[in-house]
């Protein structure tokens, strides 16, 4: 128990958007941070529990401070955050390949919306207890590097078909748009040119015939 302790204060210690908030608020209201975090902790599992949105609300924790701590990695000199980032999204995409397939059974189950938070904060929880980290060294890279050669293999050959579907595509709609073109001509030259118009013959009076006679 003390040893959870003492990880969860060594998180509130460290620098990033959450922590800042906690800061600004408990000096504005005199309370301990620690206290701050422990009763909105308590309310977001509530609320994750028995809330109405519970799905979206999970959602936008697992994506928006992660894509902004993101950014921030992306606009920082150092590129070990930039790492962090890029294995927490990793790790992000599988569980989301998975969830599709499973998220209809699993969705059912009490307490789900509520796991499924936790599990996306403890990906994204900074230090050596970093949940991202710890299931691509040990899950996924592993199995990365045992299959990527086959992987690689298929993603290149379905890459060439596709190339050559699509050639043969284009070159079957070049050809079908040259003869469509070429009937047109032809129907266009078979007509022949346009006929001349009669020409107009002046009618004569017959009075102003007979009085010409």
């Amino acid at each position: 128990m003390d040893g959870l302790r003492q990880r969860f204060e060594r998180l509130l210690e460290q620098k990033n958007l959450a922590t800042e908030a906690l800061e600004v608020l408990e000096s504005k209201t005199g309370v301990d941070k620690r206290y701050l975090a422990a009763g909105a902790a308590t309310l977001l599992s509530l609320y994750l529990l028995f809330g109405y949105g519970a799905s979206l609300l999970c959602n936008l924790i697992g994506f928006v401070y992660p894509a902004y701590a993101s950014i921030k990695a992306i606009e920082s000199p150092s590129k070990e955050d930039d790492t962090v980032w890029l294995t927490y999204w990793v790790v992000y995409s599988l569980f989301g390949l998975a969830e599709f397939f499973s998220d209809l059974l699993l969705s059912w189950f009490p307490f789900y919306y509520a796991g499924k938070c936790a599990f996306l904060l403890f990906c994204m929880v900074p230090g050596p207890w970093n949940g991202a980290h710890m299931l691509y060294h040990r899950v996924i890279r592993p199995l990365f590097l045992k299959h990527h050669e086959a992987v690689d293999s298929v993603v290149t050959d379905l890459s060439g078909r596709a190339l050559d579907v699509a050639a043969g595509i284009t070159r079957d709609v070049l050809q079908t748009l040259a003869r469509s073109r070429a009937l047109v001509t032809s129907a266009a030259g078979a007509v022949g040119p346009p006929l001349p118009s009669e020409p107009t013959i002046a009618k004569v009076s017959v009075t102003h015939f007979q009085k010409a006679k």
